[in-house]
């Protein structure tokens, strides 16, 4: 049994990670300070300057913006926060718009000055809006995590501030008390009605998303595809639903999705194969929980070192964390879930995020199946050791250093890029 301090740490982790959002979580973050940057200045901008990092340009350039009519970009995202967004409703701050407001959101970025700037800064969320309106002029500071406002101005008088760091994990709970062996225990030993709610909400919602992504006509289609193209079978069905939430999430859907660390993606990958497996095996409700906490922390542990934007592809430690709770309801030993862990990270780590759009489909299904991979792995005798690449001598210290790649090796990795996107791409 955990004691109760660490018990509780673990708790507020899911409690901060396992929120709602309707829309990709960077340009819905620019829509949030948007909201807040209209309801400070009593109106809609005549003017609106984003200064925004590196990571929000590039997971916010080619995904489509809900309650749009289709739109895509920071502008967009802009727009779509001022005239209709509730400033009260974090990252569902676009989710009850109506459709007679979309004609309104484009008119407002056909007429409205919206000009976008790379901003020199160590962090890789951060959004500062400034609005002008007359003789006024308002500010919103968003930095480290999606909803994190840090500051807010109206006419150079400060109405909101706060201390801030340059770390991405600024303002959340300590996740170095992450660590395979005491999420299992935790998994193992926790009240679930202590966190059954949060657990509940995330199956409801990221398994309806990837429904629609398979109903519809969503993004690239890598969710049917797959099940139309291969055998049926449960490692396919697992790699597909996931993928299918994707495609429907990265086209504009509006149906909300439970994001983990930061992201929807990473909460559909950590969540959607681990619950067709528990519909596979006919285990029980409370079994399927035991398991989503194993692969929602094993998420969220990786991410703490990674940062919540970076060069590394997020879909890949969701794709892990998968792997792991599909470990804990087909074995449930540590040795099993330490094992599928650091099979899995050796075989995709350094996949490449260059921004959210319908190819996240396609990652996420690699990712599953890579965390699939690592269990059958363990349970054929098959495993990595340690020195083998970048995996390390146990299951956290290869978790480490996948931290290490993502946040100093792949550094010049982002900014190229990023270049590429700008300069190279349409």
């Amino acid at each position: 049994m955990l004691k109760p301090e660490l018990e509780n740490a673990y708790i507020s982790i899911l409690r901060e990670e396992l929120v709602p959002a309707t829309g990709c979580t960077e340009p819905i973050a620019i829509a949030y300070a948007a909201a807040r940057l209209r309801a400070l200045l009593g109106a809609a901008p005549e003017r609106v300057l984003a200064e925004v990092s590196g990571n929000m340009i590039k997971n916010a350039k080619s995904v489509v913006v809900p309650s749009t009519g289709g739109m895509k970009g920071i502008p967009a995202a802009i727009a779509a926060g001022i005239v209709a967004g509730d400033e009260n409703a974090a990252l569902q701050v676009i989710a009850s718009v109506p459709e007679e407001k979309h004609a309104e959101i484009a008119a407002y970025v056909a007429n409205t000055p919206i000009e976008t700037v790379c901003s020199d800064t160590t962090r890789m969320l951060d959004i500062i809006l400034t609005g002008y309106l007359g003789e006024h002029k308002a500010l919103v500071h968003i930095a480290n995590s999606h909803t994190n406002v840090v500051r807010e101005e109206l006419d150079g008088k400060a109405v909101v501030e706060k201390e801030f760091s340059d770390s991405a994990e600024d303002s959340l709970t300590d996740k170095s008390v992450l660590n395979v062996k005491d999420i299992l225990e935790f998994a193992n030993t926790v009240d679930l009605s202590k966190v059954s709610d949060m657990l509940e909400k995330q199956l409801t919602c990221n398994l309806a998303v990837a429904e629609e992504g398979l109903r519809g006509n969503w993004g690239a289609n890598i969710g049917s595809t797959l099940l139309a193209e291969y055998p049926a079978d449960i490692k396919i069905e697992a790699r597909a639903w996931a993928a299918a939430g994707s495609d429907a999430r990265m086209s504009g859907c509006e149906m909300p999705v439970v994001i983990v660390s930061g992201s929807g993606n990473q909460g559909i990958t950590a969540s959607v194969p681990v619950a067709r497996y528990a519909m596979h095996l006919g285990v029980s409700r409370e079994k399927l929980y035991r398991a989503l906490l194993v692969s929602d922390l094993i998420t969220a542990e990786q991410k703490a070192g990674i940062g919540r934007l970076s060069a590394y592809c997020g879909a890949v430690s969701a794709g892990v964390g998968s792997g792991a709770g599909i470990a804990y309801l087909l074995d449930g030993s540590y040795e099993a879930i330490a094992n599928t862990v650091r099979n899995a990270v050796a075989i995709l780590s350094g996949t490449i995020c260059d921004g959210a759009k319908p190819s996240c489909a396609a990652k996420i299904a690699e990712a599953v199946d890579a965390g699939i991979m690592g269990y059958n792995m363990y349970k054929s005798g098959n495993n990595f050791h340690g020195g083998d690449g970048i995996v390390g001598r146990d299951v956290d210290t290869t978790v480490a250093n996948i931290g290490v790649l993502a946040r100093e090796g792949m550094r010049q990795t982002d900014k190229t890029i990023l270049n590429i996107m700008l300069t190279r791409c349409d």
